[in-house]
Order: structure tokens, then C-alpha cells, then sequence
């Protein structure tokens, strides 16, 4: 089947840049990357992977504004105060099997 109809899309120049990185290591043209894409969608009757929210992830802290900051050690005195706290060895065995390390 040749090719006849032209499919234009606005994307985040970013996205777009580190996507089509990635396509030319693959060796994979962006246009059949999208291609391919389609034709999951079709074969799948709808988006070829699950649209979830993420999980919760660990909170980055150099990614927090100062106001940011001191919130989340507000929460975090408010949760001893309230005595929501465990054992170290707890927590680190909680977190090691939530994060999969």
C-alpha cells in the first residue's frame, strides 16, 4: 500500500530532538517510528502501553523550591510529633523493597 496521506503533529522541540536521538541509533525514521506506533494502535484497539499516573517516586530534594523544602520537613516533624515513625531498619527495608534495590 503506498503511502498517501501526510500527518502533522505539534510536539515539545525537546522531545522531539531526544526522541529522534534515540530513532537514529536505532536506525528508525521518525515517520516510521510513527508508522509503527499506528499500526500497534490498531492491532491493540487502542494506545499500545497502559496510561497510568506514575508511582510515587522519592522526593528529589535539589529539585524543590526552599518553600518546597520546608514543607516536607514540616510533614515530617508533624509525623513524629503524632509518633508515625518506625525503626530504621524498617524504613530502609521498606524503601530497598519499594525501589527494587
Amino acid at each position: 500500500m503506498s503511502k498517501s496521506t501526510n500527518l502533522y503533529v505539534r510536539v515539545e522541540p525537546e522531545d522531539k530532538k531526544n526522541a529522534e536521538t534515540i530513532l537514529t541509533q536505532l536506525g528508525i525514521p521518525m515517520s516510521n517510528a510513527v508508522g509503527m506506533f499506528l499500526k500497534q494502535v490498531i492491532l491493540c484497539h487502542g494506545l499500545p502501553f497502559s496510561v497510568t499516573l506514575p508511582a510515587s517516586q522519592p522526593i528529589d530534594i535539589s529539585m524543590l523550591s526552599d518553600d518546597e523544602f520546608h514543607a516536607e520537613l514540616e510533614k515530617g516533624y508533624s509525623d513524629i510529633e503524632k509518633g508515625n515513625v518506625f525503626p530504621a531498619r524498617e524504613a530502609f527495608f521498606s524503601l530497598r523493597s519499594e525501589l527494587g534495590i
